[in-house]
């Protein structure tokens, strides 16, 4: 395990580099899946603002997908490195069948419960007589291709934490690059519309989780597959469960976040405001991916230096990837406030939608800049198996904070206060997890400074 015993030596900086870069893409890639859709459907003519805002009510739903994609995910790659920085390879190697076997479990009951209620679902997150239509359309086919969603977001995930941030990147790459060129050939030359869109989607999936289950069959990881390490281990599954379920409660959170601002959406700004919103938020996550690659990349470093009493190694680690993704933040934060008609018009181009996206845009992201310490901090004590403080951290930002501004605001303010709500929720969940981080960074150098003079 040589890789993995580089974690514990190398440099820093090289680690960041070796492990964050391949993830930036990987994120980036990843959330070119729904940006890449919402382009190419945006500018269907005729249709595409109505088409865009039918996709803004899926939101909710394709967040409820992805948080058992990260539960089983982050929670299996973390739980990965922590064993490997034990020394116990043998339990890591368990934890790649036990994901397996929860991506199955978990595809099935969202493909079940999607298709069952599906109608129910979409009403109740928004959709309205004119929207419900386009969002039917999309969402069907990715109910359907949810086993291959998460098994291939679950174990590519997992890829990382056996020490090959590279592949899973590459194989990220290829599965993006598919859905591109799907999209186009589905839903203009061909003229499928939305549903060409969702067809894309899934067939890229396929082939993402094709590849990443051929290089745990190909006998060319670190960690084996073994179909006898398939049969769940309630043990296994508790460790996954307890170090991913931050991860997982904050999609959730973010899921009920979109519900609660599509009714605010919808009752202040009407059907075009949600459309508006889903643009807000593609342009959103251009700048967010790479900042949760930062913290994917990070985590098997912490991760196995926290395991194997290296506390040094470990913050070093953190601070360089608060400084690196402040960095890109303030970097989105200035692009933003300074190209916003550019930026909304490669989604569409509809003068009413372009004119209460910018305005909406402008106000939505006045704090990104501050939020890298939030976003990399909460992950940080994840990584370190402080997983409920982690929880509170995640949830603080989506939920106990953000869910009463959605509400209270907008009375106020009207739709600017649906906009309003993130930004100060961003402020005062930056406050509460630096306090949070300055105390658990005084308690290591005190373990530190403690080991020394011993020595």
């Amino acid at each position: 395990m040589e890789s993995q015993q580089n974690l514990g030596t190398e440099r820093i900086s090289v680690l960041l580099l070796k492990y964050s870069v391949p993830a930036i893409i990987g994120m980036l890639v990843n959330s070119l899946y729904n940006i890449v859709d919402r382009i190419f459907i945006g500018n269907i003519k005729g249709v595409g603002s109505l088409a865009i805002t039918g996709l803004g009510v899926t939101l909710p739903i394709m967040t409820l997908i992805l948080a058992f994609g990260l539960l089983i995910g982050i929670g299996t790659t973390a739980t990965i490195s922590l064993k490997l920085g034990e020394g116990k390879t043998e339990e890591a190697q368990k934890l790649i069948g036990n994901a397996l076997t929860l991506s199955i479990i978990a595809g099935i009951f969202v493909t079940v419960v999607g298709l069952t209620f599906e109608d129910q679902i979409l009403i109740a997150f928004g959709a309205s007589e004119n929207t419900l239509p386009y969002a039917k359309e999309f969402i069907t086919i990715i109910f359907m291709g949810s086993i291959v969603n998460l098994i291939s977001f679950s174990l590519n995930h997992t890829i990382r934490g056996d020490g090959r941030p590279a592949v899973s990147a590459g194989i990220m790459i290829i599965g993006c690059l598919t859905n591109v060129v799907l999209d186009y050939i589905l839903v203009f030359k061909l003229g499928v519309g939305i549903r060409g869109a969702a067809i894309a989607t899934v067939t890229s999936q396929t082939i993402t989780a094709a590849l990443t289950l051929y290089y745990y069959l190909s006998g060319k990881s670190n960690l084996k597959f073994e179909k006898k390490n398939m049969k769940l281990d309630i043990r296994v599954v508790k460790m996954i469960f307890s170090i991913g379920m931050s991860s997982f409660a904050m999609q959730i959170a973010a899921c009920c976040v979109q519900v609660i601002a599509n009714y605010a959406l919808k009752s202040y700004g009407g059907d075009l405001a949600i459309g508006a919103m889903a643009t807000i938020q593609s342009v959103s996550m251009l700048f967010m991916m790479p900042v949760f690659g930062i913290n994917q990349g990070s985590q098997p470093i912490v991760g196995y230096n926290y395991g194997a009493k290296q506390y040094d190694r470990a913050l070093k680690t953190f601070f360089g990837s608060v400084a690196v993704a402040t960095v890109i933040l303030t970097v989105g934060f200035l692009a933003i406030q300074i190209f916003p008609y550019q930026i909304v018009g490669i989604f569409n181009k509809d003068p009413k939608l372009m004119a209460i996206t910018v305005n909406g845009m402008r106000i939505y992201s006045k704090m990104m800049w501050i939020i890298g310490i939030s976003v990399v901090g909460s992950v940080f004590i994840q990584s370190i198996g402080k997983a409920k403080v982690s929880l509170v951290l995640s949830l603080l930002r989506q939920v106990l904070l953000l869910i009463p501004f959605l509400i209270i605001l907008p009375r106020f303010f009207g739709l600017n206060g649906v906009w309003m709500a993130q930004p100060i929720a961003d402020t005062v969940s930056f406050v509460v997890t630096s306090l949070v981080l300055v105390g658990e960074i005084r308690r290591q150098r005190k373990y530190m400074s403690g080991t020394q003079l011993q020595s």
